[in-house]
């Protein structure tokens, strides 16, 4: 049998349009299948597209994995990572007991005294610098239930704005986009759409590598009868690139120019809905004014791409009648990130193409359950897409949690995630407690990350399942169950929501993050205002009811979801509500659009500023269901490239590998596949240096330098690409700090989403040594 590593998308099963998707069951097994005690019901978590799979069991232990063949996502496929990942979970080098740090050296302990340690800092903080001195730092791999917590303790019970994901990381605008278009967070359209589209349009997005499976789905109808036309934008030639009919390969951080480009054709060759535009939209006066500065040959100087070619893709995209866009990190973690993300949406509203089968955008998600920070309030927005800017909707939260209004922090957004590490480098939160993730590795300019982890004025709380970069600098390390050691639910992006049931124990003395943040609050004593405990679940059950009960009536209603309901066998599409137990497919399939004063998630900002919309402002021009054109002129990047720094670094993900690799890296299968870092090259970049393929080489920013070996199959000139992924938990050197790319990556973010922007970084680079010459894993 073919490997799985190699044939990364599996067998193909060609249908053509209007059919269904044929049934292919993945399976990994490390026993014989006969050795199998039962089989768990669960989805993947190592991307966003919520494959169901079910986990086998033996002996206590998880053994495998099974693609689920009724589930609508997958239809029984799993990728490489969804195969091979779960055995990270039966690492040697999982946390079995929590740690302290005593004399300058993290020591095991119980965990009495390990939480006693994390109250005594909390209240010590909040006593002598309030609430607002604390600060919580999550993830995009928890529960639905566990955020849920986490809103509810953070906001409602130390009342602290300062909560944030790291979904802040890689799909922050996909939320931003989606509200300041449609005016709620939610992706509007069913994966089922790839099913009868006859057009995708692939923006910043390659699920070649970053979700398997839904490229599998893609390939299927690319090598099916009447196979779909494809347009990609991406600077390097990814294998999603390679299948396109119209590849635009821009220069980084031009998006805005290419897509006003690409609208411009659109107007100009009245291949505009006009009627939908008429009865459904508002701003279309001042788009159509701003992107007629931008005929093709404009955006030609500016981005790199053939006139010829964009308008072959205007054409391409003008002429369907069933169009499915997609973004992902190539817009968010960009240059204008939000605007240009709001662009691909007005491609999609300007040819009316919302809400009914085959005609939708997906603003992409990277994680398996950032859509969940954003439900639940465990980011920069409050629980079930309330707006903080609106008082009913803040009394509604307060009255659900029977806390005094003003207890929850709703005077500003709530802060979001590199704010909060400005707020602990100046001295003005000294509690940080991080979930689940590793900032030490995965924000940019690392250096600073580092120094700001071991200012002795903060106090480091890390909850997670390794002993990771991040918590090899805390003060208390927690030790946490993962994924198949606990229950809970979580949602992808096509809004679909599995229930994970828990199917052996976690190692040791580690615990669930949901029964870690219950204790917290309990030792705590954090009250509602008539004197009860303000968190009074047992079980994530419990913390279900309740979240899915503050749902009810917004647009990511799940009032009628239950976990009986989940445990059917395959992922349900909120909203799911009394007049819909079965889910809804498609959102907006009226036409009526979340937009209005009183139910909008957000009042929107100027995509190009960032300044925040008021109230008052907005309910004078309300658009009353009405989606929002959103127009953006291009603007060039603030870290040009010149004398010094030559070349442009964009940085991003490989297809074995996901986040900083605490899993996938202790997958034997996957971390054999790309057992290092490397440095992508163009021939020509490469050439006036000398360097050849596996040649090592040093590539340096303002910020730092990293070392790896070169590998020269670049395609765009004056481009460096390099994976984000490695980091130094199994650097044969430790204590050198040259093989994680973010020490290149500079403190900038989307002025809306206020996400990083990894994708554009001044760099240069020189030869170290010859292939020959260089030791594996000694750079």
């Amino acid at each position: 049998m073919t490997s799985r590593v190699t044939d990364v998308w599996g067998a193909r099963t060609p249908y053509g349009p209007g059919e269904p998707w044929p049934e292919r069951v993945d399976q990994h097994l490390t026993v014989a299948e006969s050795a199998v005690e039962r089989w768990v019901p669960s989805a993947c978590v190592l991307c966003s597209n919520g494959c169901g799979l079910d986990i086998a069991v033996a002996d206590g232990r998880i053994v495998g994995v099974r693609g689920r063949a009724q589930d609508r996502v997958n239809r029984g496929r799993l990728g490489p990572k969804g195969l091979y990942g779960w055995q990270g979970n039966r690492s040697p080098e999982r946390l079995t007991w929590p740690l302290v740090r005593v004399d300058g050296e993290l020591r095991p302990t119980d965990w009495d005294t390990a939480m006693a340690a994390v109250v005594a800092r909390s209240q010590h903080v909040i006593d002598r610098h309030g609430p607002l001195a604390t600060a919580f730092y999550t993830s995009g791999q928890l529960f639905a239930e566990e955020y849920y917590a986490q809103a509810l303790i953070a906001r409602g019970g130390i009342g602290t704005p300062h909560l944030d994901g790291n979904t802040r990381l890689c799909t922050a605008t996909s939320e931003w986009a989606l509200i300041e278009s449609f005016g709620s967070d939610g992706d509007p359209g069913a994966y089922e759409d790839i099913d009868v589209c006859d057009t995708l349009f692939v923006v910043g997005h390659n699920p070649a590598e970053t979700q398997t499976v839904q490229w599998a789905r893609i390939l299927d109808r690319l090598h099916g009868p009447d196979r779909p036309s494809l347009v990609v934008v991406d600077p390097r030639a990814t294998p999603t690139a390679r299948q396109a009919d119209v590849h635009l390969r821009l220069r980084p951080g031009t998006n805005v120019a290419l897509l006003n480009a690409i609208l411009h054709e659109l107007i100009r060759t009245e291949r505009v809905d006009t009627a939908f535009v008429r009865d459904h939209t508002v701003g279309y006066a001042e788009l159509r004014d701003t992107v007629a500065a931008y005929p093709p040959e404009t955006a030609e100087e500016i981005c790199g791409v053939p006139a010829a070619d964009i308008r072959d893709a205007a054409h391409l995209l003008g002429r369907a009648e069933r169009l499915v866009s997609t973004v992902l990190q190539g817009v968010y973690q960009s240059h204008q990130a939000t605007a240009a993300a709001v662009q691909v949406n007005n491609v999609n509203l300007l040819r009316g193409m919302i809400g009914r089968p085959g005609r939708t955008v997906f603003q992409m998600n990277g994680q398996p359950t950032a859509q969940n920070t954003r439900e639940a309030g465990a980011n920069g927005t409050m629980p079930a897409f309330r707006n903080w800017q609106n008082d009913a909707h803040m009394r509604e939260l307060a009255d659900a949690w029977n806390v005094d209004v003003m207890r929850i922090p709703h005077w500003a957004p709530p802060t979001h995630a590199l704010e909060i590490f400005r707020h602990c480098e100046n001295g003005s939160v000294r509690f940080l407690w991080v979930t689940g993730t590793n900032p030490a590795v995965s924000l940019p300019e690392l250096r600073r990350i580092r120094r700001i982890a071991e200012d002795e004025r903060l106090f480091l709380v890390v909850s997670d399942a390794f002993l990771t970069e991040t918590a090899q600098l805390a003060d208390v390390v927690l030790p946490a169950a993962l994924w198949g050691e606990k229950t809970g639910c979580y949602t992808n992006a096509d809004r679909t929501v599995h229930l994970s049931e828990q199917a052996v124990d976690p190692p040791g003395e580690a615990r669930s993050d949901f029964a870690i943040l219950l204790d917290y609050a309990r030792r705590m004593d954090l009250r509602d205002q008539d004197g009860e405990p303000l968190v009074r679940w047992r079980e994530p059950e419990d913390a279900w009811r309740d979240f899915t009960a503050l749902t009810r009536g917004r647009p990511c209603d799940q009032s009628a979801l239950t976990y009986a309901t989940l445990r059917d066998g395959t992922g349900i599409q909120w909203p799911v509500t009394d007049a819909a137990p079965e889910g809804t497919p498609r959102l907006y399939s009226d036409h009526v659009f979340p937009t209005s004063a009183d139910h909008c998630e957000d009042y929107g900002h100027d995509i190009l500023t960032g300044g925040q919309n008021q109230e008052d402002e907005y309910r004078a021009h309300d658009p009353a269901g009405r989606a929002r054109f959103k127009a953006a002129p291009y603007l060039p990047p603030h870290e040009p490239v010149d004398d010094d720094y030559p070349l442009q670094l964009t940085t991003g993900r490989t297809v074995h590998h996901f986040h900083t690799r605490t899993k996938t890296g202790r997958s034997p299968e996957l971390q054999e596949a790309a057992p290092e870092m490397w440095i992508e090259l163009t021939a020509e970049d490469a050439a006036p240096h000398g360097i050849r393929d596996g040649d090592l080489v040093r590539v340096y920013s303002r910020r730092g330098e990293v070392a790896a070996p070169a590998v020269v199959r670049g395609h765009r000139p004056g481009v460096v690409f390099a994976p984000f992924h490695y980091g130094y938990w199994d650097e044969a050197e430790p204590g050198r700090h040259t093989r994680a790319a973010n020490e290149l990556t500079r403190t900038e973010w989307d002025p809306v989403s206020k996400q990083p922007l990894y994708k554009q970084t001044a760099v240069r680079i020189e030869k170290v040594a010859d292939a020959r010459d260089v030791a594996p894993g000694r750079y």
